[in-house]
């Protein structure tokens, strides 16, 4: 009896296809800056209108002699200052219109003994999803412990020390300060005492390596924490 062969039926085993996991999406409108915090910064967070800090990290705090509940409710504006006057307003005022996303200037500020320092601090814009202004960060790195490295003039001096540093003569000095030519010889001399410097060059290169002029400025301006 003939026998008849048939294919074999049965069904080919496939290999199974894993599927792709989904993409992972980045969260976005999260209003957070992007980019870490440079290296030994501090943080604060700052109502855009009034620059009130509404939060902070104990580090940040600590600068100015406070805890992070005590620095809450204080202006950024009454903490730290500009060498510039109001340049510091100006450059939060440019982030909260929206003409700049962020910017970094010196301040100065005063720890818990009342002592100065210097410090670098950024401030970013932060906005919601909408595009409005919800905060500000601001990064603060100090970039000195304290002011230090020369004495503390009078605004008179530091005026003086100016104009002798711009090159001014004795007779141009007294014209433009409203004193005698001796009031100038004389508190000329007091700060060569003060600096020990031999006569006026001497002293303008003292007073330079003594950082107490602010940097890149004509005619020279000694720097505001520099004057009692």
């Amino acid at each position: 009896m003939a026998t008849t062969s048939f294919p074999d039926a049965s069904p080919r085993k496939k290999k199974a296809s894993t599927p792709a996991p989904p993409a992972r999406r980045e969260p976005t409108g999260s209003g957070a800056p992007r980019g870490a915090a440079p290296a030994g910064t501090c943080t604060a967070h700052a109502s855009p209108g009034d620059l009130v800090v509404t939060a902070a990290d104990p580090e940040f705090a600590r600068q100015f002699g406070l805890s992070a509940d005590e620095i809450c409710g204080r202006g950024l504006l009454d903490l730290l200052r500009s060498p510039v006057p109001a340049r510091l307003r100006e450059q939060f005022t440019a982030l909260s219109a929206g003409r700049r996303r962020r910017f970094t200037e010196s301040v100065t500020g005063r720890d818990g003994t009342g002592a100065k320092f210097l410090a670098e601090v950024t401030g970013v814009a932060v906005r919601n999803p909408s595009g409005a202004l919800a905060g500000v960060v601001v990064f603060l790195r100090r970039t000195s412990d304290g002011v230090s490295g020369g004495p503390a003039l009078s605004a008179l001096d530091a005026q003086v020390l100016e104009g002798v540093a711009s090159g001014e003569s004795t007779v141009q000095l007294a014209s433009r300060l409203y004193l005698s030519r001796q009031g100038i010889e004389y508190r000329v001399g007091q700060m060569l005492r003060r600096f020990d410097a031999p006569n006026r060059p001497a002293l303008v290169a003292r007073a330079h390596a003594l950082g107490m002029f602010a940097a890149g400025q004509w005619p020279p301006r000694v720097l505001p924490e520099r004057v009692r």
